[in-house]
């Protein structure tokens, strides 16, 4: 009868052990390639802070032997697991410090990182070694058309593509229960937060100031399908860039004609440019003489979000939500 019931189980319902058991071997396709795991990885390496944080959340902290490339803090939550996982370097790594580590898997959040024209890597560079290597699906869904490495979007970017990535690697981990409760956590708060904002009158514009290398430079903002245009989109509104580039650089002449109801600017806990710097931003946008005048600035709609978020990663919904509560404090219709 035991057995028998266990059976039904397995049949009719998939008991809780084996519902999220992956099955190995494991093909996963991933960006036009296929890659077929054995085993779950031992010694992964997570190029960038998206994907880190990705395996942080799901508990494997166990299984990273190194990771790279951290414009800001890693999330407060996943401080101390993070403090024991071996760090490169905070900017962009070299593929001879990559392998000292001995990876048997390699994951990264953009192609500046991994891909066809890095200067790090490229997945040809593992593949040759026997080491399967992963990109980030919200990268590839980017058309390589600007003449930068990373790309413009014909669509807007969605959560359904990180929700994409976080299954893989719960997949890949065997690790499937965490990725499923991290991804409905996840759709709760956006739904959460696009019911507290729908139907807002107004439809603000938002310009994303992610940084400039000085304040006579042009800026580098979030592009009209990037996962700023995501978050402007959640919160009733739309972005004022209009460029399907997904990192353009916008001259201020531009930013002052396109007049945002809101600008937010990024905090980096990187130390590249002087700019990188919120509170360098806001000085910046208060003093300079034209663009102090933009209505954003003097009615005092000018908001901070981490950096990271502007980047389409699992920190874009936080930075939502980090924006959310200012605009409410603003009283911004």
């Amino acid at each position: 009868m035991l057995k028998t019931a266990v059976t039904l189980c397995a049949l009719a319902l998939g008991c809780a052990a084996s519902s999220f058991a992956t099955t190995y071997p494991l093909t996963i396709e991933n960006c036009g390639q296929k890659m077929t795991f054995t085993h779950a990885p031992e010694r992964a390496v997570a190029l960038g802070q998206n994907t880190a944080e990705i395996m942080l959340l799901l508990g494997l902290k166990d299984k990273l032997a190194a990771t790279a490339f951290w414009p800001t803090k890693v999330m407060p939550e996943l401080e101390k697991q993070n403090a024991q996982v071996k760090l490169l370097t905070v900017e962009i790594p070299t593929l001879e410090s990559i392998l000292a580590v001995n990876p048997d898997f390699v994951a990264a959040q953009l192609p500046l990182l991994l891909g066809p024209d890095s200067k790090v890597a490229k997945r040809g560079d593992f593949s040759s070694l026997g080491i399967n290597s992963y990109l980030s699906p919200g990268m590839c869904a980017t058309r390589k058309n600007t003449g930068d490495i990373y790309g413009s979007r014909d669509a807007l970017w969605n959560m359904d593509l990180l929700y994409k990535e976080i299954a893989d690697m719960a997949a890949i981990f065997n690790v499937q229960d965490r990725g499923e409760k991290l991804i409905a956590d996840y759709k709760n708060r956006e739904a959460a937060l696009r019911k507290k904002f729908a139907g807002r009158a107004g439809n603000p514009s938002f310009v994303f100031w992610f940084s400039s290398a000085s304040p006579s430079s042009d800026a580098y903002v979030g592009g009209k399908n990037s996962a700023s245009g995501f978050i402007a989109s959640v919160l009733g509104g739309h972005n004022a860039i209009t460029s399907a580039t997904e990192w353009p650089t916008v001259s201020w002449e531009s930013i002052i004609a396109a007049n945002p109801d809101v600008i937010v600017v990024s905090s980096l806990d990187r130390n590249r440019w002087a700019l990188d710097k919120a509170e360098e931003k806001i000085k910046f946008l208060k003093s300079d003489p034209a663009v102090s005048q933009l209505e954003a600035v003097r009615k005092g709609r000018v908001f901070v979000m981490d950096g990271q978020a502007m980047n389409p990663t699992v920190r874009t919904l936080p930075g939502a939500e980090q924006v959310a509560e200012q605009m409410e404090k603003s009283g911004i219709k």
